[in-house]
């Protein structure tokens, strides 16, 4: 996946999707399409979808101001400090630096220039 300090993202391992209401929408996912619930966080659902895990979350209210998060696809890297410098250092500005999401995993986020979410997600290494 690495070459040197360049990092390049290769592996999708989350989509995050937003519906209006988790619970009425699971299911859908679960018992037409056939997903397995891998857990549920709070208001989070995870899906095995053969590969990537699909995350059912909660939508914006209607009505209100897009934040963009709607849906956000998320890049598993194997070392998040490395990942976040070779991005900033090509020019991705992140909404927020690294922080912790998991107890062993961090996430940073960054949006595109039409506004699509992504974000780098994977373990601190070497600290």
């Amino acid at each position: 996946m690495e070459h040197g300090s360049e990092v390049r993202l290769s592996k999708v391992g989350f989509i995050m999707l937003g519906v209006k209401d988790v619970q009425a929408a699971l299911p859908f996912y679960r018992d037409v399409l056939g997903l397995t619930v891998k857990w549920a966080v709070e208001d989070l659902v995870f899906l095995d979808a053969g590969g990537v895990v699909l995350v059912l979350r909660p939508a914006p209210a209607a009505g209100a101001p897009p934040d963009g998060r709607h849906t956000e696809i998320v890049f598993e890297v194997e070392d998040i400090d490395q990942a976040h410098r070779s991005l900033v250092a090509r020019g991705v500005t992140f909404r927020v630096a690294p922080r912790v999401v998991t107890p062993d995993k961090f996430a940073a986020d960054f949006s595109d220039a039409d506004g699509h979410v992504f974000s780098i997600f994977g373990p601190r290494v070497g600290v």
